[in-house]
This record gives structure tokens, C-alpha cells and sequence, in this order.
């Protein structure tokens, strides 16, 4: 796997703003089912999600960019993208958790 298409990437992100009640977790979850990227996203008690996510280096990079405009009814003031050792999720599928 040299190219760097087909790399995994595993990411740990925050997203700040308007983002609950505005149906982002489930956008984020069929965004992420869409690119076949793995992983959770969840609320957060401080009015922050969360989102793991694992996948093609290029699908994930795509699911960041989503993450920085949400759906039309979020207000995404922020994220914060921390990478982690790829391929460190165990996940088989995309899930809400929380």
C-alpha cells in the first residue's frame, strides 16, 4: 500500500459549535457509511461530538471536510483533528454511540 490513496488514517476529531439537536450525528454517520469510513461519533455533555473514524487515508480526508460545514441546519465553529496509529479501531461499521 504505497499509494497514498489507498493508506488507512484513524482519526480522533472534535467538532465545536451549534452541533447537537440539528441532526449532525446522523449525517455524519450516513457521510461516513457513504465514504466506507469505520468508527462512532457522539455527543458530547460540554454541547461538543466526537467523532473516531477510520478508513482509506482519501475517504477520511473527505469526511474531515465534512465535518468542518456539518448539515445546513449546524453552525460548525471549529474542529480539532488529532491522528492516531492507523488502523487502531476495531470497528466494522460507522455507529452512533452516544
Amino acid at each position: 500500500m504505497s499509494e497514498a490513496g489507498t493508506r488507512t488514517r484513524t482519526v480522533h476529531v472534535l467538532v465545536h459549535g451549534t452541533v447537537q439537536g440539528v441532526g449532525f450525528r446522523y449525517h455524519c454517520a450516513y457521510t461516513a457509511q457513504e465514504l466506507g469510513v469505520v468508527g462512532q461519533v457522539r455527543n458530547l455533555p460540554n454541547g461538543d461530538v466526537e467523532v473516531m473514524a477510520q478508513g482509506e487515508s482519501d475517504a477520511v480526508a473527505r469526511l474531515i471536510s465534512w465535518l468542518r460545514r456539518g448539515p445546513r441546519w449546524a453552525s460548525v465553529r471549529t474542529i480539532t483533528v488529532t491522528d492516531l496509529r492507523a488502523g487502531c479501531l476495531e470497528d466494522r461499521r460507522f455507529e452512533i454511540t452516544g
